[in-house]
């Protein structure tokens, strides 16, 4: 029995694509693992890593929690607004993460190959499904390097480096600005970073 309720249409375009889709896939889709369902999830895991992605390209977003003891992943819990392949990917990573309770660093080094592998047949055109939810994860590890103070493992992807010591990026001074950050005080108090003396003059 499914676990989420699939509308009919997309049911019906999943089956009349049986050719290009492997068992996983459909199985992964139709009963997706460690989804997250209702807000206090969330709040009962109480996450100690959060990554969230989005993708203007194909609209696909994706959110990702994890539970990290003794720097090992112990759960993971997701939700993704976006196609089937990205509903299989984010379930089949999040079963390879907690199954085997695997170590935080060895879980930034996952690659959308291994996702892939784990997959099999997967449509050419979405492929990048499977990318976002190795960039979720990679956010979510960072995420959880940074409350742990681990910031020399912390691994920067497509952004420009302010402060090298707590690495921090551009892009994290535009967001918090976004949210609501006006001045330094502020920016460091939203984001839990203490900026070097040497680094606010590039803020």
């Amino acid at each position: 029995m499914s676990l989420i309720t699939i509308h009919p249409d997309v049911k019906a375009k999943v089956d009349s694509m049986k050719t290009i889709m492997s068992s996983d896939v459909k199985q992964h889709f139709f009963n997706p693992k460690n989804l997250v369902r209702d807000e206090k999830e969330i709040e009962e895991l109480k996450p100690n890593g959060i990554g969230i992605i989005g993708s203007a390209g194909c609209g696909d977003n994706m959110s990702m929690w994890l539970k990290i003891e003794d720097e090992k992943i112990k759960q993971c819990k997701w939700q993704t607004f976006g196609c089937g392949s990205a509903v299989a990917s984010s379930s089949i990573l999040s079963v390879m993460l907690t199954d085997n309770q695997v170590k935080v660093d060895d879980a930034m080094k996952i690659t959308t190959e291994d996702i892939l592998n784990k997959l099999g047949a997967v449509n050419a055109k979405k492929v990048h499904c499977s990318i976002l939810c190795i960039k979720a994860l990679r956010e979510a590890i960072n995420d959880y390097y940074k409350k742990t103070k681990q910031y020399d493992k912390i691994v920067v992807e497509g952004a420009r480096i302010i402060d090298n010591n707590i690495k921090l990026t551009d892009k994290q001074i535009e967001e918090g600005v976004l949210n609501g950050a006006r001045d330094l005080n502020s920016l460091q108090v939203l984001l839990n970073i203490e900026i070097s003396e040497e680094s606010k003059n590039k803020v």
